[in-house]
């Protein structure tokens, strides 16, 4: 088939810059070069230009300045595959046939807005609907408002605000809705804030995230007494929180009765697409307009956001922006055009049934796990898994906590609420640092508190989760889970040994995620608030790289960077086998010993000082005494020198030296004399805690093994051992009630060597002395 030139030049192009805009592979050069080039400062617009190829080099190298700091953000830049380039080529393509003719523009553009409506509608259940595209999400929503609006106040157009001061409009929003989107409406409507009325969600009945409808009933009735008008209701079809369906069938009757439109969006509205639809989305098809952002449900870059909408009346359709008489502005719909296309409807409906598939993996396997509680609205059809750790007190005394509830909440519950949401806070943020694949993040929800989110609709398509991605997300899980119980059981054991252990100030933080945090008392001594400031913070800051240099699993910092404790230990999260007394007694001890080095170094210092003061004043009054010795004529030039000549004078110099050992000022005389100074007392060793005494090699500190019976009954089998092997090379001549100590048989075994050379030396002298005499016998025969 013929091709035209130029759209085969423009893929080929894409395709080019595609590759060199996705290739993270750095050249050397590139890696040895400084952070702040050149190169990277802003400079003027060369004259020449430069070529494609420079341009997305600069592009590239833009992308992947800050790769190093943040790798885990260009995860997203390698999975957008073949469907995206589809995507990024539609944005080129509306740019190429924006020149063509108006008559050639115009039909192009209408063939492929009808056949991207036409598809959609039908994809998603949603008959005899228009289709408005649009960059941002909110704004479909927008377009919306401004139809109704100009739908229930007839004169609108010509009167304008007025028509709305004689009876104001009202528009009803979930307090489970997105942050921002009432506001965002009535800054974009020119409305005021009182036209915003935000339904709670159920407090007895059903989901605490669904739009309470009774409440909303009886808004709405007070609304019309007062005169207002009941304009429009946003649900939601999967709440941006915890996924949960709005009563939309009800929901649709209550504004037919009260003549208002009814308008859905959320994550759920993607399974419309699916074989098989819950009643509760399904009923989101007789609504009057509802959003899909099918870029994140399908993994599409670029592309735009639809709100499917049904009216009769165009005009009111153009006159609130949901249709335009631009051409131009049709061409939005070409980048989904084109990946709806590449995709098919098999496609389509595979990865949306593969995000379901993740979801329900994912929540099987936490129904198995303990301390996990899930909230999901339907168990068999879920797209959006929430959980959360929570560790149940069931033994807690409850009457003494019925007795506070008509009064004020417990602070021990409230206390508690806080560090469940510290700790599922640190799981989210550790599950989506090991298992970037998976997608899951951190939500606050009203009543549940802090959650960790698992929307495979939003995420999954764009980083490629799996279902071994699934299983690494439980594994990790169940890792952490024992972390988590142990932390929170010797959070308050931590707390009562730091409370009980003298120069330790307990800080409590409920929003670190660790055992504890901990701070060192200085003792002042009178001194002022800033230098006893300083003093703190150098001692703790010297006490927490002591702990680092340990051997140990634990974790010591300084705390977060934004809202931490100053001068403060922060002991990160802890297993089952930590020893917290051993913990608590070694940051106390090394405090003390810090503490005591540092004033060691003070009293020195002042001692120092004092010594050199009193050396220049000895030193001084020496002086003044040689020249009392020497005379006065002695101190003339040359007559001092004739003098000096014919009688010399012997003086005797006396130097000064400062023991630092002994803080005291000593003369030289000695080092004179002897060539070397003299030795004074030596510092006593640092003691050792007997704890890391007795630690085996290879043993981490901060264990509670050590103290087990185990190990002690292995450390005396052993000793009693060496004891029986001790007590068999003893001496013959000892009976087993004259055992004596190691040091005792020593002596007597060195006492008995020192005989025995003895006695071979009497034995030899004794061989040796006939042998002497028969020599003097013959000597004295021969003379």
């Amino acid at each position: 088939k013929m091709v035209d030139p130029a759209l085969a030049e423009m893929g080929k192009n894409l395709n080019e810059a595609m590759k060199m805009l996705e290739d993270n592979q750095r050249k050397v050069e590139e890696e040895n070069e400084k952070k702040y080039a050149r190169k990277d400062i802003p400079g003027p617009l060369q004259g020449s230009g430069q070529d494609m190829v420079s341009i997305l080099q600069l592009v590239q190298n833009l992308m992947h300045g800050e790769e190093e700091e943040e790798t885990s953000q260009s995860y997203r830049l390698q999975n957008i595959g073949e469907q995206g380039h589809m995507a990024l080529l539609g944005h080129s393509l509306a740019a190429y046939i924006s020149v063509l003719d108006r008559e050639r523009l115009r039909k192009l553009t209408t063939r492929i807005l009808s056949d991207t409506t036409l598809w959609l509608c039908r994809l998603f259940r949603y008959e005899n609907g228009s289709a408005y595209y649009h960059e941002d999400d909110r704004e479909g929503l927008l377009k919306i408002c401004r139809l109704v609006i100009h739908t229930r106040y007839e004169d609108y157009t010509l009167e304008g605000f007025n028509v709305l001061y004689t009876k104001q409009p009202v528009i009803y929003i979930s307090s489970a809705a997105r942050a921002g989107l009432g506001q965002a409406l009535c800054n974009q409507l020119g409305l005021p804030l009182s036209c915003m009325c935000r339904v709670p969600c159920n407090t007895m009945f059903g989901s605490q995230h669904q739009m309470d409808v009774a409440l909303l009933d009886r808004l709405i009735k007070d609304d019309v007494e007062f005169g207002k008008l009941p304009l429009l209701l946003v649900a939601n079809a999967g709440t941006p929180g915890a996924g949960h369906t709005d009563k939309l069938g009800r929901l649709k009757e209550l504004c037919e009765q009260y003549k208002m439109w009814l308008h859905v969006e959320g994550v759920n509205l993607a399974t419309l697409a699916l074989g098989y639809v819950s009643s509760s989305v399904l009923a989101a098809t007789k609504c009057d307009s509802m959003t899909l952002t099918l870029g994140s449900w399908l993994g599409l870059p670029a592309v735009p956001a639809v709100t499917l909408y049904r009216h009769e009346d165009p005009s009111l359709s153009l006159a609130a922006g949901l249709t335009s008489s631009q051409p131009v502005e049709k061409l939005r719909a070409l980048p989904l055009w084109l990946s709806l296309q590449y995709l098919g409807h098999d496609g389509i409906v595979e990865r949306i049934k593969h995000a379901s598939q993740l979801s329900q993996r994912l929540l099987e396997n936490l129904k198995n796990l303990d301390f996990i509680k899930t909230s999901v609205e339907d168990e068999l059809s879920s797209p959006v898994v929430v959980f959360r750790f929570f560790q149940d007190y069931s033994n807690r005394d409850q009457t003494s906590h019925a007795a506070q509830a008509s009064t004020i909440q417990d602070p021990i519950i409230s206390n508690e609420g806080h560090i469940y949401d510290t700790f599922n806070q640190w799981l989210g943020e550790q599950l989506a640092q090991l298992i970037p694949a998976s997608g899951v993040d951190v939500v606050e929800l009203e009543d549940e508190g802090t959650c960790v989110r698992f929307s495979p609709l939003m995420t999954s398509a764009v980083l490629g989760t799996e279902i071994q991605d699934i299983d690494q997300l439980v594994d990790c899980l169940k890792m952490k889970i024992p972390v988590l119980t142990s932390t929170l059981q010797l959070r308050e054991e931590f707390e009562q040994e730091v409370r009980r252990t003298v120069g330790l100030l307990y800080i409590e933080d409920l929003g670190w995620p660790g055992l504890g945090v901990v701070r060192y008392n200085y003792h002042s001594d009178g001194k002022n608030d800033d230098k006893q400031e300083k003093e703190l913070e150098k001692i703790n800051t010297e006490l927490l790289k002591k702990l680092n240099e340990l051997e140990s699993d634990l974790t010591f910092s300084l705390g977060p960077e934004f809202g931490g404790q100053k001068n403060c230990v922060y002991i990160g999260m802890v297993t089952e086998d930590l020893d917290v007394s051993e913990l608590v007694e070694t940051i106390a001890a090394t405090g003390r010993e810090i503490e005591e080095n540092s004033r060691l170094l003070e009293n020195m210092t002042e001692v120092v000082r004092k010594g050199i003061q009193e050396a220049q004043l000895q030193l001084q009054k020496a002086n003044e005494e040689r020249l009392l010795e020497e005379g006065l004529l002695r101190q003339i030039p040359v007559v001092g020198s004739v003098l000096n000549w014919f009688s010399p004078f012997q003086a005797s110099s006396k130097g000064r030296t400062f023991n630092l050992t002994a803080g005291s000022l000593e003369s030289t005389e000695s080092m004179y004399v002897s060539k070397a100074q003299g030795t004074g007392s030596t510092p006593p060793p640092t003691p050792t805690s007997s704890l890391a005494k007795q630690r085996l090699p290879g043993q981490k500190a901060f264990k509670r093994s050590l103290r087990n019976s185990d190990g002690f009954s292995e450390t005396s089998s052993i000793s009693h051992c060496d004891d029986l092997d001790k007590l068999d090379q003893r001496p013959p001549n000892l009976s087993p009630s004259q055992e004596q100590g190691p040091l005792e048989l020593e002596r007597a075994e060195e006492q008995k060597e020192v005989a025995q050379a003895k006695t071979d030396t009497e034995d030899t002298h004794s061989d040796k002395v006939p042998a002497d005499c028969t020599k003097a016998e013959d000597q004295g025969s021969q003379r």
